[in-house]
């Protein structure tokens, strides 16, 4: 599917919101109008907030009105994603995002069918393209009653640099407000447990890929572009161990298991 579907909107990068994740992740506030904002915190504005009579049962807005179809599967996912930084986004000024449906498909898995959706944001400040960003939706049905759990793939534990990190119901809280993300898995626990089958709060997949960010240009500098793919949901009462060997990242579960794996390439210059 082509560029047949587009929304333009506008934000002015707030330095406030960007100082309240830093608080929020246990960092020192430092962005100030002017400050080039850490990778990925452009999560935290473009909203798009819509009455209640438009949110589905998730609290997510319902799919069919907007760029995202109907596929007639109710669980949504924040499978993955890609982004190439061209030029840093800038606190405090006005920028623009275009977004485009580019796919928009469904296939029968072993868990019965599944839609995938996959959005471009291109994200302007002035004439300046500072950043493309690709997001991958996967969507599907309630879990059976008796159906089985899949089996997460095992992390890889040959790391040269780990960080561990614990999250709880207030991170993830303050997250989804800063965010205004309203999807129910990550503050209703009630929902996540008995309607979408999870053992409890579902820490944001797009929360593990900002830690995996800041790992990274911690360790490599500047990032040109950055690559993730969630494999296993972590709860909200788990330790998680952040991890890097070269490019490579990843998130491993208390468990041992494969939460999200990611690459990232540092700027050459």
């Amino acid at each position: 599917m082509t560029d047949r579907s587009a929304e333009t909107r506008t934000d002015v990068m707030d330095p406030a919101r960007a100082t309240a994740l830093q608080i929020a992740l246990g960092q020192t506030a430092s962005i100030e109008a002017g400050s080039a904002l850490p990778p990925f915190f452009h999560q935290l504005y473009f909203w798009s907030p819509r009455p209640p009579s438009e949110l589905g049962r998730d609290g997510h807005p319902a799919v069919g009105g907007g760029l995202i179809p109907d596929l007639g599967l109710p669980r949504r996912m924040w499978a993955g994603g890609r982004l190439r930084f061209h030029a840093p986004l800038r606190a405090g000024v006005m920028a623009e995002r275009r977004s485009v449906l580019e796919q928009a498909t469904t296939k029968t898995g072993r868990t019965g069918p599944l839609g995938f959706v996959t959005l471009r944001h291109e994200i302007r400040q002035g004439d300046t393209l500072c950043l493309t960003e690709w997001q991958d939706l996967v969507y599907r049905e309630d879990p059976a009653a008796d159906a089985r759990k899949p089996i997460p793939p095992v992390a890889r534990t040959d790391e040269t640099d780990a960080r561990a990190v614990t999250f709880d119901s207030t991170l993830l809280f303050r997250y989804s407000a800063l965010t205004f993300n309203g999807h129910r898995i990550h503050y209703d626990l009630d929902y996540a447990r008995d309607v979408e089958g999870y053992d409890g709060l579902v820490v944001h997949g797009p929360l593990l890929a900002q830690h995996l960010m800041l790992l990274a240009t911690d360790l490599l500098g500047p990032l040109a572009e950055f690559s993730f793919r969630a494999s296993s949901p972590l709860m909200h009462f788990e330790q998680a161990m952040l991890c890097r060997n070269g490019d490579d990242l990843w998130v491993r579960g208390p468990d041992g298991r494969q939460c999200m794996q990611a690459r990232a390439v540092a700027r050459s210059e």
